[in-house]
């Protein structure tokens, strides 16, 4: 069986922990009443706020820009305004996925833990048959992946579809990551995870 934890971190390169704090989590965790999988713990602690492949955003709990605990509080209070019971059930979670109830930022509700430049949306879902991905596509498309985080981005990175079909953001070679600026006037340069032969 694939430990795809260390799949993908093997994709993405050395750790660099920047800004590793367990107490930030700890914070993070007591803030929102549920605790986040380790597996998705690890790479934000590894590489975060950063951008990989040009897309996909992480962000960490321990940054005053970039921070996940608001960027999640900010995120749960939009998609809590969407009027569902009057959305077309080819875009309702609910009827697509047999939720019984869409309460964003719940204990078994889905939970905002990553974003990308194509307003695409990951939210994990830690219910009872849980945990597992819930992506919105950025235009009313939704798709169910039932797996771990870590799985969710090692098959992310490889290129497959991963926010519906389509959507794949593949770039062949190492995965590019860049560290989100933490200053207005500052440019981060990316730089590579090794090279895995793809």
């Amino acid at each position: 069986m694939t430990d795809y934890l260390a799949a993908a971190m093997a994709m993405l390169g050395p750790a660099q922990n920047r800004y590793a704090d367990p107490s930030a989590w700890d914070r993070l965790h007591e803030q929102l009443g549920v605790h986040l999988p380790s597996d998705y713990q690890v790479p934000v602690d590894a590489y975060a706020p950063v951008q990989l492949n040009g897309h996909l955003y992480l962000q960490h709990p321990a940054t005053e820009r970039w921070n996940l605990g608001a960027e999640i509080q900010n995120t749960i209070q939009v998609w809590s305004r969407v009027p569902w019971n009057d959305a077309d059930p080819d875009e309702d979670p609910r009827v697509l996925f047999g939720l019984d109830d869409l309460a964003f930022g719940t204990e078994s509700g889905p939970w905002p833990i990553a974003s990308t430049v194509r307003g695409e949306t990951v939210f994990l879902v830690q219910g009872p048959d849980a945990p597992w991905l819930l992506i919105e596509d950025g235009e009313g498309g939704w798709s169910r992946y039932t797996m771990s985080f870590a799985e969710w981005l090692y098959r992310y990175l490889i290129g497959e579809d991963m926010a519906g079909p389509s959507s794949s953001a593949f770039y062949p070679g190492p995965v590019q990551l860049r560290h989100l600026p933490m200053s207005a006037d500052e440019r981060p340069e990316p730089w590579y995870g090794p090279d895995c032969g793809m």
